[in-house]
């Protein structure tokens, strides 16, 4: 029998996939949550098989819980699910410790044959990611200190230990000051700190800053 647990803030959506996955005599739905934390909290709790994850939670989103659980050393595996089909989550997922990714619109028994497969042991990314991954890897191959973030979210934590406010980063990176904004706000919920001075402690803790935001 394969344990699961659901995180996802959207009610519709997991009851319908709650429905398909019920429907089959393999898995069982131990625990469903809304936030990240709460996930975090039943997977402690339960040690289900598969964890499947939305990214976009309140209160720490699913790629942070994906680390949390690679961190703490269990063997819950873990299955992104998700409407963003894009390289920096792909990436971000990856650097997470996630073992799946796969999308929402999916036909629900390909999401049930996603979640066997991660059970398996097996690493699914679905088609086309495999490419982008092998290219991106080549050109880092250094692991980030902090998974959880995308690469613009990184880029952005790096100019704000730089030294950087959000105007000039959004010069530098030729964003809004709205989109800046709205990273920042992330990187501080990811990391899980009360706000950007102390991400920016973390930050040059890590070694971020040195001359990032030199011109």
């Amino acid at each position: 029998m394969i344990k699961l647990i659901l995180a996802d803030d959207h009610p519709l959506f997991v009851g319908g996939l709650r429905t398909a996955i019920d429907a089959e005599a393999d898995m069982s739905v131990t625990s469903v949550a809304t936030t990240g934390c709460d996930a975090v909290r039943a997977i402690l709790e339960h040690r289900p098989d598969v964890a499947v994850l939305d990214i976009n939670m309140p209160d720490g989103d699913g790629l942070w819980v994906c680390a949390r659980v690679r961190a703490a050393g269990l063997a819950t595996r873990v299955l992104i699910l998700t409407m963003y089909d894009d390289d920096e989550n792909v990436l971000a997922a990856l650097r997470a410790g996630a073992h799946g990714y796969t999308l929402k619109g999916s036909e629900p028994d390909e999401i049930v044959a996603a979640i066997r497969a991660v059970a398996r042991g097996e690493a699914l990314f679905g088609a086309g990611v495999a490419a982008r991954i092998l290219y991106h890897f080549a050109r880092a191959a250094t692991s980030s200190p902090f998974p959880q973030l995308t690469e613009r979210e990184h880029e952005v934590l790096a100019l704000l230990a730089a030294g950087q406010d959000n105007a000039a980063i959004a010069r530098r990176l030729g964003l809004s000051g709205k989109t800046v904004r709205n990273h920042v706000s992330n990187i501080i919920t990811k990391l899980q700190v009360v706000d950007r001075s102390a991400a920016i402690i973390r930050a040059r803790d890590a070694g971020l800053g040195g001359t990032t935001g030199q011109r």
